[in-house]
Parts: C-alpha cells; sequence; structure tokens
C-alpha cells in the first residue's frame, strides 16, 4: 500500500467519491430499518419529524448560494467536522439501540457497519486535505455531555436525528466530492 502522502488528490477523490456513492445506496434502508424497531409513532408510515435536531450534530441543509460558494477546505471541513460527529454519534445509538432493542441484531449491524463506513469517508477526507495541503480539524468529543439518564423516547428521537443526518450528509458528501471530482480529474 501507498502512503497517504503519495497519492494524487484526483485518486484520493476518486475513493472517496465511490465510497460515499455506495454509503448513499444504504442510507434510507438504515433509516427504515431503524424505525421499524422503534414502534410507533416511529414506524408508522410516512413519519418523519424535520424540526428534531441535535445541537451536537450539524445539520447537512444549507442554502444552495451559500453552498456552492465555499472553497474546497471549507466544504471539505464541514463535511469532516459532520462525519466526525457522526461516528460518535451512530456508536451512542447503537449503545441506546443494545439496550432498548437488544433483539435486533439486523439494525446493530447496520448501525455498526454505517459507522465504520463514516469511518473510512473520514479518513477519505483526511486524505484529501492533505493531498490538497489543506489543514485537518483536530479530533474531538462532538457529543459533549450525554444524558443517561434519557428517556426510552429521548433515546429513539436522538437515534431517529442520528440516522436521518447520517443519510442527509451522505448525500452532501456525495456532492461535494462530485465538484471537486470534477476540479480534479483522473
Amino acid at each position: 500500500l501507498s502512503s497517504a502522502a503519495s497519492i494524487s488528490p484526483a485518486e484520493s477523490i476518486s475513493q472517496a467519491y465511490s465510497l460515499a456513492l455506495y454509503m448513499q445506496k444504504n442510507t434510507s434502508m438504515l433509516l427504515q430499518t431503524y424505525l421499524q424497531y422503534q414502534g410507533s409513532p416511529f414506524s408508522d408510515p410516512g413519519f418523519s419529524a424535520p424540526e428534531l435536531q441535535l445541537s451536537s450534530l450539524p445539520p447537512a441543509t444549507a442554502f444552495f448560494k451559500t453552498w456552492r460558494t465555499l472553497d474546497d477546505g471549507e466544504r471539505l471541513s464541514l463535511a469532516q467536522g459532520a462525519f466526525l460527529a457522526l461516528t460518535q454519534h451512530l456508536q451512542l445509538v447503537r449503545d441506546d439501540q443494545s439496550d432498548l432493542n437488544p433483539g435486533s441484531p439486523i439494525l446493530l449491524a447496520q448501525l455498526g457497519t454505517a459507522r465504520l463506513r463514516a469511518q473510512g469517508l473520514l479518513g477519505n477526507m483526511a486524505t484529501i486535505m492533505t493531498a490538497l495541503g489543506l489543514p485537518m480539524l483536530p479530533e474531538e468529543d462532538t457529543l459533549g455531555l450525554v444524558a443517561f439518564g434519557a428517556s426510552a423516547f429521548e433515546r429513539k428521537c436522538r437515534g431517529y436525528v442520528v440516522t436521518r443526518e447520517y443519510g442527509h450528509w451522505t448525500d452532501r458528501a456525495v456532492r461535494d466530492l462530485a465538484l471537486l471530482k470534477a476540479k480534479y480529474p483522473a
């Protein structure tokens, strides 16, 4: 294997883009599986609660003009920060679900896989940033204080927001990386 320093920007962007596309194919399945195991109202047909947010997880939504005018470093830093937060949040959700739904190996496996893929994309982004000479974000505890006494409903809501935002950030990463891929063709 070659070291990160010897990988061209185009090659690292292509690898990250391929992973993000692969992740994108599985995000809706993760969200649907998650909702199915939570019971009503989460498992009710058409359930959606876009107003639910977590202060420790940046939302993926942005005004198009704002997003489009970001430079490569800003775009990658935002995505890197989001996927760092997502890896930590996905672990918390998996821990919550181990307690709330211990008999759900499919859900627990999907959450674990999503976390590993988010970590992989985070690593790919670090490689891209290094290849482009961009500064890296320091790793930090994005969760902050976690209410371990949260009710089952609060933990289910938290998990819903995390799995939903994982999908939104994956979609955004695909768009971010498509822009980079066009800028640095192989």
